[in-house]
This record gives C-alpha cells, structure tokens and sequence, in this order.
C-alpha cells in the first residue's frame, strides 16, 4: 500500500523494459484448468490482497474457468508496462492517486474496480506530540516516503494552511526517527501491524484519505485489452469478490489460508491485522453497492483536488472516460454487500 504517487517511480523506463525473461506471458490460450491470466500487482502480495488468495487458494477462479497468475511487485517491479504490452490482463495500483497519474501522462488505462475504500496511508505520532488534524502539522518535522511530499502539499492547501510551516525530511520505512525524537511523526500503513508495534499501543494518526478522498487497491487494465477480455476481467472479478466475502465472515481461517500459501507473512501478526483489512474493504457504500465498487462523485473530488493543486500538467481525467463500472454492473449479483 502506499500513500504517494508510488512506492517507486511510476513508470520506470518504457514498456519494454518491463519485459524482461521473468514475465509470463498472457494470451488468450486455454491452459489446462482454463483460461490463464495474470494479475499485476504494484507490491508484493499480503493482507491487502486477503481475499484475491482466498479466491485462489478456494478454486473460486477454477470455478469460473479461469487459470489466475498472481505477478507479484515490489520495489524494482513495474505495474504499468506488463498490462500495457498485454504481458497481464489487470493489474492492481495501491491507490487511485496512482492511476489517475499513469492515465494523465497518457497511459490509456481504464479503471474497473476498486478493493479498498480508502488507503491505509497515515502520519503517526505518539502522545507526546499528537498530530490528530492538518493543523498540528504547523511548525513539525515530518518524515515521509520519497513520493509522499504531493500529498502533504495537497492536505494543507485543502486545509487553507502554508505548506512551508512544516519542515519535511524524507525517509524510507524505518521508525526510529519517531522513537528518538528526531520528528513529530512518520508515514506509514496502518495494515503495517509488526512496523507500527514498535511504537507502542498509543500511537496517535492522521489519516490523509479522510481529507483527501480516494480508493485504493484499484484494478486497472488498457483500454484495448478491457474490449477484448471483458467476460474474463468479469469472471476475474466474481470469483475475488466471493473470496472476499468468504474471508469476511471466516477471518481467522481466511488469514491461514494467506499464511499458508505465503509463509513468510507472520501469523500472529496477521491475526491481529484482519479486523483492519475487513474496515478498509468494506464499509456503507459496499453494503449498499457490493465490495469492490467506485462512486463517481468521490473519484471527481479527488480529480478536482489534483487539478486544484496543480498535479495535473495537462489536461485533468474525465471520470467517464478512465473509469468503468461495467464489470461490477455484471457481478451485482455475486458482489458481497456488506460493511
């Protein structure tokens, strides 16, 4: 998850840069247990991809005749170029803020669902010190990731406050600063349970996407592969959609089935993380609109926020050209609502 543009450059190099040996091809060929596609995911694959593993690991993707690849990311992984080049028929951003940005640069994207409400993306302090609203944040230092600084800017024109009250050190994901007093406050994810234990129970946050409204953990695709792969993308969809129902009312066992299926996540920690993910993916717009949906006015705001502090070097997105809603019209039936 992150809360800047991205967690590394967004679009580093070209598309065929992105296509080195590791890549699996996708087609439209039929593998054994059906057809195969992969998934691209912007970092590497966790809790807030609980219930796409769910999916998996329950054959919810065996049943709707897909064969589903997960491509995990990470720091030298790229999101954009493996689906622009057809390499994978989706990929997932870990924020909108990401997508609208890949998609103003003229990426020709399209966004068809969105997994979490908001990102878990948060300035935290500890007591001593709180930052509970954009005011506190006048005369603190602040450490934050290498592609945070937009969103800082962006809380404190909103807030009507001048961004150079607050001096700005950046920093990578580690804790110590916060604990040593060297700044008021750190970024990090609030799913992050094991990074943030060192801090302490008490720990006071900010959270930008109250501000600043976006999704997160988004699925994208071109426009052209949206055309040809739209029954898969919708079966694609389904079957994530069941195992997030299916890990919503079976916490524990969904979190073994992650745990199982990636041993290097800790289990105790994700125990204790799952009641968060489950906020985060479901709330009073899923229970009306089944998991997974995007409202058209909330992804305007942001566009309009964006636009308002200059993100946008040429012309800002249009909602009804990068977005659909398609795909959740045609899973209505399947989509858990809950929340």
């Amino acid at each position: 998850m992150m809360g800047g543009i991205s967690r590394r450059t967004l679009l580093k190099g070209g598309v065929a840069a992105g296509l080195g040996g590791a890549m699996v091809s996708f087609g439209p060929a039929f593998a054994d247990d059906g057809v195969e596609v992969r998934i691209q995911f912007d970092w590497l694959l966790g809790n807030g991809q609980l219930g796409d593993i769910v999916a998996q690991q329950k054959g919810f993707f065996k049943e709707e005749g897909l064969t589903v690849v997960f491509g995990p990311g990470g720091p030298n992984a790229q999101t954009v170029p493996p689906v622009l080049a057809g390499q994978a028929v989706a990929g997932q951003f870990s924020s909108t803020a990401q997508f609208l940005t890949a998609y103003e640069a003229g990426r020709p994207l399209l966004l068809f669902a969105s997994g979490l409400r908001r990102s878990p993306y948060a300035y935290i302090s500890l007591p001593g010190k709180p930052i509970r609203t954009p005011q506190d944040l006048v005369g603190k230092t602040i450490a934050i990731n290498p592609n945070g600084r937009y969103l800082l800017d962006l809380i404190m024109a909103k807030s009507g406050l001048d961004a150079s009250s607050v001096k700005v050190v950046t920093m990578g994901a580690d804790m110590t600063p916060l604990l040593t007093g060297q700044v008021d406050a750190v970024t990090g994810f609030l799913t992050n349970t094991k990074a943030l234990s060192v801090l302490g129970p008490d720990i006071v946050t900010l959270v930008p996407s109250e501000i600043i409204p976006n999704y997160a953990n988004s699925y994208f695709t071109s426009a052209e592969t949206f055309d040809s792969q739209k029954q898969n993308l919708t079966r694609f969809i389904r079957a994530v959609s069941r195992g997030w129902g299916w890990a919503y009312e079976n916490r524990r066992a969904a979190v073994d089935l992650m745990c199982d299926a990636y041993p290097a996540l800790d289990r105790e920690i994700e125990y204790k993380t799952v009641d968060t993910i489950m906020a985060l993916s479901f709330d009073q717009e899923t229970r009306e609109h089944g998991w997974g949906w995007h409202d058209a006015a909330k992804l305007a705001t942001q566009i309009s926020l964006f636009q308002q502090a200059g993100r946008f070097a040429g012309a800002a997105p249009v909602v009804e050209k990068c977005v659909s809603w398609q795909v959740l019209d045609a899973t209505a039936d399947v989509r858990p609502k809950l929340g």
